[in-house]
C-alpha cells in the first residue's frame, strides 16, 4: 500500500475489512478513488453503475466501467434508468438512482460535496437538519477526504477516470457552487472555506442529535392522536420539529422528505385554529376537526 494510500484511509469510515460492500461507481474521479479506496481497505465489493442515458457517450461509460471491473476482479452490476432532460433534472437523476441501488449503497462524496451541500440548502432556506448533512452517514465513508487529494490519488493509478461534461455545466446550481460561490467565499475569507463549513457541520449535526433526544418522546404521538389544544401550548420550535417529522413525504426512490418551511408555517395555522385546513406537496391535505387533525 502506497503512503498516499495510508494517509487518506486514516481520513476514511469503511467497514472493518472483508466486509461485503456495494459501490455506487460512474467512472469519474471521485467514484473511481472510492472503488480503489475500498479495495485498499480490503472490502469485498461489488460495483453498481447507473446508466442514464442522458448523455450520448453514456453507454461507452457503462462499458468503460465494466472492463475495470472486469481487470481488478471485482463484480459488476449495470442498471438502465431513462431521465429525460429538463428542469430539476439532478434531482430527478439522483431519484432514479436511488430507486435502482441497493439500500445501504456507498458513495463517493466527499468533505467539498458536503460543504456545497451545506450552501445549497442554506440558499432553499434550510433549518438544522440541511446545515448538517452526511455527517456520521456510514453511506458517505469520504467525507472527510478532499477532492483534490482524492483526484490525486486517482490520477496517481493507471486507470483514467471518466469525465462528464456535465460537471462543468454552470447550468446547474451545484455547479455554480463549486466553482463560482465556494471562490468567492474563499476570497473574502482569505482562506480555504470547505473546513471551516464541514466543521459547522459536525457541530450542527451534534446540536441536531440533541434536539432528537428531547424530542423522541413526542414522536410517540401520531398526527391523528394529538389535541391540537396542548399542541398549541408547545414551543414552536418544538412543534416545528415534531411536524417536519408527521409531514414527510415520499416521491421516487429519492427517499422521504421533510415539508418545506412554508408548508410547515401552514400547518402551524391548522393546529392554532387560524385555519381549518391547508394543501400540501402530493396532493395532501392537512385538515383540524374537533380539536383533532387528519391527513388526506
Amino acid at each position: 500500500m502506497t503512503s498516499d494510500a495510508q494517509a487518506l484511509l486514516l481520513e476514511c469510515h469503511f467497514p472493518a475489512p472483508d466486509t461485503k460492500v456495494d459501490l455506487a461507481v460512474s467512472g469519474g474521479p471521485d467514484s473511481l478513488g472510492l472503488l480503489r479506496l475500498a479495495l485498499q481497505a480490503q472490502l469485498d465489493v461489488t460495483v453498481h453503475h447507473v446508466d442514464h442515458h442522458a448523455r450520448a457517450a453514456s453507454g461507452e461509460d457503462a462499458a468503460l466501467v465494466e472492463s475495470l471491473c472486469a481487470a481488478l476482479s471485482v463484480g459488476f452490476v449495470r442498471h438502465d434508468v431513462h431521465v429525460e432532460a429538463g428542469g430539476n433534472f439532478e434531482s430527478r437523476a439522483r431519484g432514479a438512482r436511488r430507486s435502482v441501488m441497493p439500500e445501504g449503497v456507498l458513495t463517493g462524496h466527499t468533505m467539498d460535496d458536503l460543504a456545497e451541500t451545506v450552501l445549497l440548502n442554506m440558499l432553499r432556506g434550510s433549518g438544522v437538519d440541511g446545515m448538517s448533512p452526511m455527517v456520521d452517514d456510514p453511506t458517505k465513508p469520504l467525507r472527510d477526504v478532499r477532492r483534490r487529494a482524492l483526484h490525486d490519488f486517482v490520477a496517481a493509478s493507471p486507470f483514467t477516470p471518466l469525465h462528464d461534461e456535465t460537471n462543468d455545466s454552470l447550468d446547474f446550481r451545484r455547479n455554480r457552487v463549486r466553482h463560482e460561490l465556494l471562490r468567492v467565499m474563499d476570497d473574502v475569507a482569505g482562506r480555504d472555506v470547505v473546513p471551516l463549513i464541514a466543521r459547522q457541520a459536525s457541530l450542527m449535526h451534534e446540536e441536531r442529535m440533541w434536539l432528537d433526544q428531547l424530542s423522541s418522546a413526542d414522536h410517540i404521538t401520531a398526527l391523528h392522536d394529538a389535541d391540537c389544544r396542548e399542541l398549541s401550548t408547545w414551543p414552536r420550535a418544538r412543534l416545528r420539529r415534531w411536524l417536519r417529522v408527521q409531514l414527510r413525504s415520499g416521491d421516487d426512490g429519492d427517499g422521504t422528505h421533510p415539508p418545506t418551511a412554508d408548508e410547515v408555517k401552514r400547518a402551524i395555522g391548522v393546529v392554532t385554529g387560524e385555519a381549518v385546513a391547508t394543501q400540501l406537496s402530493g396532493g395532501r391535505r392537512l385538515s383540524r376537526s374537533a380539536q383533532h387533525l387528519t391527513l388526506e
